[in-house]
């Protein structure tokens, strides 16, 4: 009979041998555990070299530190049944709870995260050991808002920032030891602005509280950006809702534009939708952004200083005026399904035939 003693790392720690294993309490320092291997007459080989050949941290080499004469094993080789074992019993016991994705990747799950600091320290490190040893290349971690004491530790272990909403902070680790291949940030936001004119030729226009900005007394079309899983046109149709409580429907994109470093380095895009009024009066819904909204004659829109001395608003109204006198068709929107991921999809493009209906003047 023959003991061994293994660190543990604030959390419950394995101490397995080819001839039983126990598990520690949360909180003990040293566990002793005694085996008879040789009495079994196992000859047991394993080895937890793979991990420390991974090992980026104190914490993970602490948490495999091991005697190589323990039981007279022989932890170089891993082709053993024990070694088997072993890489069981630490996927079991210690990897965190993920799934693995299309890409040779796992999304660990953010639901069923240690409760406390040290378990997740220790339950990390083994997990990027584990998960470099059988090869998978990038890991997601979601870390929720009542988690956030994690994010110092994950990147500690060299996780990345990738994105953040209210609820939650991801992060990423890319394993092999090339460039990673994993998908970057949202490169881009998305605005849309309404073109709304009724029968008698007035355009559906707005002021909004810009306080000491050179669009101060500016008439302009409602905008705002779209929400998220909101559709480009639908979008459209609610800015135009809340800034002035005219009710509308979809007509065609007229034109849209890409910029660059617009917000916090990020990219825009901006699309001009040509929408058809189904209601005339004005009721300003949102009054914290708005500060008057009315019907105005369309030669006066154009003929404002800050229009005529703006190229591209000056061409998206010159586009306007084309699209009304049937010179021009903007894009309209088609319904679809791609056997390529099987989604519903909604897809933007011009008429075949001049005569169609949707190329009408609105």
């Amino acid at each position: 009979m023959e003991s061994c003693s293994l660190v543990d790392t604030a959390t419950a720690t394995l101490c397995s041998t080819a001839g039983g294993r126990r598990r520690a309490r949360s909180g003990t320092r040293f566990l002793n555990c005694s085996s008879s291997s040789k009495e079994h007459g196992v000859s047991a080989s394993c080895s937890i070299g793979r991990m420390l050949s991974g090992a980026k941290s104190a914490a993970r080499r602490k948490l495999f530190r091991s005697e190589p004469d323990w039981l007279g094993l022989d932890w170089s080789d891993t082709s053993g049944a024990a070694g088997h074992h072993w890489w069981t019993t630490l996927e079991n016991n210690f990897v965190l709870e993920a799934s693995e994705d299309e890409y040779g990747g796992v999304v660990v799950d953010a639901d069923r995260l240690p409760s406390d600091q040290a378990a997740f320290a220790g339950s990390l490190a083994a997990s990027l050991s584990y998960w470099k040893s059988v090869g998978k290349k990038g890991v997601w971690l979601k870390l929720p808002v009542d988690r956030s004491e994690f994010v110092p530790i994950a990147v500690k272990e060299g996780f990345k920032y990738h994105h953040a909403e209210e609820s939650y902070l991801m992060l990423t680790y890319w394993i092999p030891d090339e460039p990673s291949l994993l998908p970057a940030n949202a490169s881009h936001q998305v605005g849309v602005g309404g073109f709304v004119i009724n029968d008698q030729m007035e355009v559906l226009v707005v002021q909004e509280k810009y306080r000491g900005s050179p669009m101060d007394g500016v008439w302009k079309l409602p905008t705002g950006f779209i929400l998220a899983s909101e559709e480009i046109f639908t979008g459209a149709i609610r800015e135009v809702k809340e800034e002035t409580g005219v009710d509308t429907e979809f007509v065609d994109v007229v034109a849209f534009r890409h910029a660059h470093n617009v917000a916090f380095q990020k990219s825009d895009l901006f699309f001009i939708c040509m929408l058809r009024p189904v209601s005339s009066q004005i009721k300003i819904i949102d009054e914290t952004e708005i500060q008057a909204a009315k019907w105005m004659p369309l030669e006066e829109f154009v003929k404002q200083p800050f229009i005529q001395e703006d190229h591209m608003f000056q061409k998206i109204m010159d586009i306007c005026i084309q699209r009304l006198r049937k010179c021009y068709c903007g894009l309209t929107a088609h319904d679809v399904v791609s056997k390529f991921d099987g989604r519903a999809s909604t897809l933007y493009y011009n008429v075949d035939e001049p005569e169609d209906v949707n190329c009408s003047a609105a």
